[in-house]
This record gives structure tokens, C-alpha cells and sequence, in this order.
């Protein structure tokens, strides 16, 4: 069902700000919806509203990887079997160094299908890429290193 409701001004205001970074203080919420003229119960309730409607799709942390110390970083993408897509992402995505696991369809190259994001301060990459190859029983993979970061940016709504 589509969400008809529309946005009265402190909920613009509130997704506004959190489309932005959240404050780094102790209680982020209760300074947002302070800044909104709502409580903090209240600005809770209607975001999760949003999510259960499908309106918020996603909620979460962005890590900075090169800021963190993370210089290296690549896109694996793997040829997986469909019917062992699932569990191999499933691994994959446990690993304290991959960040983004997903499938894409259609496959890249027709043949690639499984893709994950890994970042790490080691110099060689290899024995890490070796050691999920071997997680999930694939030696079919392509490992594109990021060359340069150009601008990262997430998409602004309001």
C-alpha cells in the first residue's frame, strides 16, 4: 500500500536532518527532535512507521573507510551457482573486512553474480581475497581495486 500521508513540517525537517550525518552526542535522536519541536518518543515512533511502511528502506552507519585507516579496498565478484548464492553471501558477509555482500542481477559479465566490498590496511589483498575464495568454495572471481575515491555522496530527499 503507498504511504498517502504527507510530510507536515517537523517531519521535514526531521528527515532533513536525518538524511544528514547524526550528531556524535549521547542521546542523537532526542537533539534531532529537539531541533524538529517533537519528542524524542515521538520522532522514534514516526521513523518507525516509515520502516515498517517501506518509506525508510535503510537506517544505518556509513564508515568512512579511508578516514578509519583503511586504504586498500576492492570489489570482489564471484561466479556463484544460484542455488549456492545464499549461503556463500551469507559467509561472505560475516568476514570483519567486507563491508557491502550482494547479488546482482542481471550478473555482470554475464557470468558474475555475487559482489562484495572489502576494505583493509594491508598492502596485499590477496590473502584475504585467497581466503574467502576458499570460504565458500569458488576460484571464479574478478578483484577490482579502487584506483581513486572521486566523491561519495548519499541521495538527499527533502
Amino acid at each position: 500500500m503507498l504511504y498517502m500521508r504527507t510530510f507536515n513540517d517537523q517531519e521535514i525537517k526531521a528527515a532533513r536532518i536525518l538524511q544528514l550525518d547524526i550528531p556524535l552526542v549521547s542521546q542523537p535522536f532526542a537533539e534531532i527532535a529537539g531541533i524538529c519541536g517533537m519528542n524524542s518518543n515521538a520522532l522514534l515512533l514516526w521513523m518507525k512507521n516509515l520502516c515498517e511502511k517501506g518509506i525508510i528502506r535503510k537506517f544505518g552507519a556509513i564508515l568512512r573507510h579511508q578516514k578509519a585507516g583503511y586504504g586498500r579496498n576492492a570489489l570482489i565478484t564471484w561466479a556463484v551457482p544460484s542455488e549456492k548464492i545464499e549461503n556463500a553471501g551469507r559467509l561472505l558477509s560475516t568476514l570483519p573486512f567486507v563491508s557491502h555482500c550482494y547479488e546482482r542481477k542481471p550478473a555482470f559479465e554475464n557470468n558474475y553474480n555475487l559482489f562484495t566490498m572489502m576494505h583493509t590496511q594491508s598492502e596485499d589483498i590477496m590473502p584475504l581475497v585467497n581466503s574467502m575464495s576458499r570460504l565458500i568454495n569458488q576460484t571464479d572471481f574478478l578483484v577490482l581495486e579502487s584506483g581513486q575515491e572521486f566523491k561519495k555522496t548519499s541521495p538527499e530527499y527533502f
